[in-house]
């Protein structure tokens, strides 16, 4: 059933001021999801049950690469089986068990064995290095790791072995694509079937089982601790607001590692029988394409550098993607020209834009299936079922009128359960009221659809005016050259701050420089707007996920424009 349309204040202040003028009365920005779809009250692994139950001969993993298929049944069968096998090799509940690798089958199938027996999943950006694996693996007490042996540039075990001296609760690593992932299938024989339901039966759906590294950009990143109420539930909402059935069939090329890929992705898919379908083990646009034409998926999930690549294949119009109907958008903000182009030419009638974090588990707001093009292309989408959202003014506190941008906050059952061994850190993100401070700032239009523009940190402040680096993006999009942009404030004597737009241009088209740039602003922008330095770059600098650095943007144009 859809959800409700969010509350609206309204009414009711209409019910207790009786004659006051409501037309002089301005809305505040807060929103509440009400919703006639209860959230599940359950374990990953008794949702899991529920559902191998009724579509159990329904196709659940598709991994396309060596083509290895799993039923709901299947699935079910070798999920037990690893769960047993962890059990076998002495992980309790409530123990970590790290897994670094690319996206495939075995990914998946630790993430819900691990969850049915009760161990916390500790996810490990495949992009990790030395030092930041230790700090991981050490932070979290990862005492069983499952591991790739290489992955492009990567070589895993030679990083393992380098690393376990300093790793003292690492107890055990077991390495993918070798005879150790059969070995912990076997052990499971020494554990009956009873120990694993005995197992099962002292979980909560509130205990953690789940810890996420977000993606720091300064100091060490912090590991956002989930339980299985948040990330189920953000699963199944996500997919149920895109309609979601169990004839659906999804191409999830984002990483598991991230919400995006494992939640969003993976635990959407099972709390609805639908197919989870891998492309790949990390992102190609070609593969992603085929896998979504070979295997007649309805559905597409990426982040909009990935959706721009695959709209930019030279063989693009070869590909069937008829099948598709619907997908989501989401990991940074998404380019209104790249979204009309998935709706028109992808099939994507029904695509939705999410918007959330690592630490709410991760959606708050998402466009709704039936929203009009305005909507889910000029906005994030409107607050979640079961979820409340607000705007405040970051000096104060208070909720902002809408309209007015403020740091967005959002409270309910998908806040994180904290910062793993960190409190002080998590009592800085989440007040006394258990609101989230994203640290995002937002405007909330009159029908409580969000837009984002941008974060409290990367408003630059020119000359005492305030500008927003998104309301410039989304301007030089329309720019015909441009196929993407990036804009940042870098230093300046006279004016504090000054604009800086990283550019990255179309095939073939001509060099642009500021002057041009200028030219196109010029009568459509405040002149405070138009940024003074170009910048024409290959790539912008992001983490695993998709999110564009602009630390380090900053740092380089500094360097490279000689602004230090």
């Amino acid at each position: 059933m859809p959800s409700i349309p969010c509350f609206q204040p309204r009414v009711l202040l209409q019910r207790h001021l009786g004659g006051v003028n409501m037309a002089t009365m301005s809305l505040p920005s807060y929103a509440s999801g009400v919703s006639e779809v209860p959230l599940l009250g359950e374990t990953i692994g008794a949702n899991l049950r529920r559902t191998i139950g009724t579509y159990g001969d329904r196709e659940a993993l598709v991994e396309v690469q060596t083509g290895r298929r799993w039923r709901y049944d299947e699935f079910g069968a070798e999920v037990e089986l690893v769960a047993r096998g962890l059990m076998a090799r002495g992980i309790a509940k409530g123990d970590r068990v790290g897994v670094w690798a690319p996206n495939q089958a075995e990914w998946t199938i630790t993430q819900y064995a691990t969850a049915l027996m009760g161990a916390i999943l500790v996810n490990i950006n495949p992009a990790y290095r030395t030092h930041e694996l230790s700090y991981a693996l050490n932070q979290s007490g990862v005492r069983l790791l499952v591991s790739a042996t290489e992955f492009k540039t990567s070589n895993y075990r030679a990083m393992v072995d380098e690393i376990k001296p300093s790793c003292p609760a690492l107890e055990e690593t077991i390495y993918l694509g070798t005879g150790d992932w059969d070995a912990l299938r076997d052990d499971a024989a020494r554990i009956a079937v009873d120990e694993l339901h005995a197992r099962e039966a002292e979980l909560s759906f509130d205990d953690p089982i789940n810890i996420q590294y977000t993606s720091g950009t300064t100091g060490f990143p912090k590991g956002a601790t989930l339980s299985h109420h948040n990330i189920l539930n953000n699963g199944f909402f996500v997919t149920e607001t895109i309609a979601f059935t169990a004839d659906d069939r999804l191409c999830i090329p984002v990483p598991f590692y991230h919400c995006f890929g494992m939640v969003m992705g993976n635990l959407g898919c099972t709390t609805h029988g639908a197919c989870m379908v891998i492309p790949g083990p990390a992102f190609d646009p070609a593969a992603t394409l085929k896998a979504v034409q070979d295997e007649r998926c309805t559905g597409l999930y990426g982040v909009p550098t990935m959706f721009i690549a695959e709209l930019g294949l030279p063989d693009f119009a070869d590909y069937d993607l008829t099948s598709l109907r619907t997908g989501v958008m989401a990991g940074s903000p998404c380019p209104i020209e790249v979204m009309k182009r998935c709706v028109a030419d992808m099939h994507m009638a029904e695509v939705a834009i999410c918007y959330g974090m690592t630490e709410t588990s991760p959606v708050s707001t998402q466009t709704r299936r039936d929203d009009d093009l305005d909507r889910r292309t000029s906005t994030v989408g409107r607050v979640m079922p079961h979820v409340e959202v607000k705007l405040v003014d970051p000096a104060t506190g208070l909720v902002v009128e809408r309209g007015e941008p403020g740091e967005l906050c959002t409270r309910g059952y998908s806040v994180m359960l904290g910062y793993w061994d960190e409190p002080e850190k998590t009592a800085e993100a989440i007040d006394e009221a258990r609101w989230m401070h994203t640290g995002d700032l937002a405007t909330m239009r009159a029908d409580g659809y969000v837009n984002i523009v941008g974060r409290i940190k990367d408003m630059v402040i020119r000359g005492g005016e305030n500008v927003y680096p998104r309301e410039i993006e989304e301007f030089l999009y329309t720019h015909p050259s441009i196929a993407d942009v990036q804009v940042i404030g870098v230093p300046d004597e006279k004016y504090g701050e000054e604009l800086c737009a990283w550019i990255k241009l179309k095939p073939g088209a001509d060099p642009l420089d500021a002057a041009g740039v200028r030219e196109f602003a010029t009568g459509r922008l405040a002149h405070f707007k138009i940024p003074k330095y170009v910048l024409l770059v290959d790539d912008f600098p992001m983490t695993v996920t998709g999110k564009i650095r602009k630390v380090e943007m900053r740092e380089k144009s500094v360097e490279l424009l000689g602004l230090s």
